[in-house]
């Protein structure tokens, strides 16, 4: 199912009644998601991306737009009658009920032209049991079940109703480390073993780049940019999109670019044409830096971290905006801990250079 969004805007009244300062939560959010793909909306706390998806899902209205599954105009449509699936954040099971009754909970309300008979809604239930691989839980109450177990029923009861659109809202933020990445990957085995088009709310950007298809990184209601989340990550629109993704993140300095040249302090890192000379944002990420005993950009070494096959080199230079800088280099490459200064030279498809006003991202050509 495709889903719709047209120039979506959600207007909350100010709750100071003396400033009367409207909160624009989502502003003029236009995008199509495809049918059958796994969309992330990434950003951090406030952004956003949980009211558009309660505009998606019926909970919440817009102040103006439209939603649109497929040729169908759904924006005053009741959450019931739009035929999604909400997995929230909580899991929200019925405590008193087996994972069975859970699942098969939306079931039983359906009514008219869709109501089903009992064995079809336990053949559904099994089905999405086994698709999630829980149907040896079914008599289980949630007290007995690990958090991922529990998340695992969520899924299955939103996907019972066989929906048209999935809407995941932080899913995984009660799991641990581990079950966390268990469970994205069962999502999106999930996801595309059922083909429904699914939108996954989430402010860690490894969960949304690893499992979606596409990535929406909202800031302050505002839509930064839309696209394959490697292609985000390697082509970032502002400074914003480029901290925001890559772990470790990515290490910004205070520049300039003169005479064809960037400059971090008082080395010059890069020669670059199609650039006047101006104060600049210089972002470089931990992977963009090459150990040479006579590199371009001479750092402090602080610490080295030996992480098997990579080695984290942890260093620091006046003009990082950050206390430190923190570098990823291949493990062959012997660095001497007892070293006062490493040098690196900069790869040139990993450092970016922003306008110092605006943060937008300007381009430039190698030479």
């Amino acid at each position: 199912m495709k889903v719709v969004l047209e120039n979506l805007t959600k207007i909350f009244p100010s709750r100071n009644k003396k400033s009367g300062e409207e909160v624009i939560a989502v502003n003029d959010f236009t995008f199509t998601i495809p049918d059958g793909k796994l969309i992330g909306l990434l950003g951090p706390s406030g952004c956003g991306k949980s009211t558009t998806l309660y505009m998606i899902s019926g909970l919440q209205k817009p102040t103006s737009g439209k939603i649109y599954f497929g040729d169908d105009d759904v924006t005053e449509l009741s959450t019931e009658n739009r035929g999604v699936g909400l997995v929230f954040q909580n899991y929200a099971l019925y405590p008193h009920m087996t994972v069975k009754q859970n699942i098969l909970f939306p079931l039983q309300n359906l009514k008219g032209a869709d109501k089903l008979s009992k064995d079809e809604m336990l053949d559904r239930a099994l089905n999405a049991a086994r698709l999630v691989q829980i149907d040896e839980l079914m008599d289980r109450k949630p007290s007995e079940l690990s958090g991922g177990q529990q998340q695992r029923v969520a899924i299955a009861r939103a996907l019972v109703k066989m929906p048209r659109v999935l809407l995941l809202d932080e899913p995984l933020s009660n799991l641990d480390a581990r079950l966390r990445l268990q469970t994205r990957e069962e999502i999106r085995r999930i996801q595309r073993e059922t083909g429904i088009t699914t939108v996954f709310v989430t402010h860690d950007q490894e969960e949304a780049m690893s499992i979606s298809d596409m990535i929406v990184v909202m800031k302050q209601g505002i839509v930064q940019q839309i696209g394959k989340p490697q292609e985000v990550y390697d082509n970032p629109i502002n400074l914003f999109v480029a901290k925001f993704l890559g772990t470790p993140p990515i290490n910004v300095f205070e520049g300039k670019v003169e005479g064809g040249k960037i400059y971090i302090g008082e080395d010059a890192v890069l020669d670059i044409t199609g650039v006047e000379d101006q104060p600049v944002m210089i972002g470089i990420r931990p992977e963009g830096f090459e150990l040479s005993e006579n590199g371009a950009l001479k750092c402090k070494l602080t610490n080295v971290e030996v992480m098997g096959r990579d080695v984290s080199v942890v260093s620091k230079n006046d003009s990082c905006v950050s206390p430190a800088i923190r570098s990823i280099i291949n493990a062959d490459n012997k660095v001497d801990p007892s070293a006062e200064f490493v040098r690196y030279d900069i790869k040139p498809h990993k450092i970016f250079i922003f306008n110092k006003e605006t943060e937008e991202r300007i381009y430039f050509e190698v030479k």
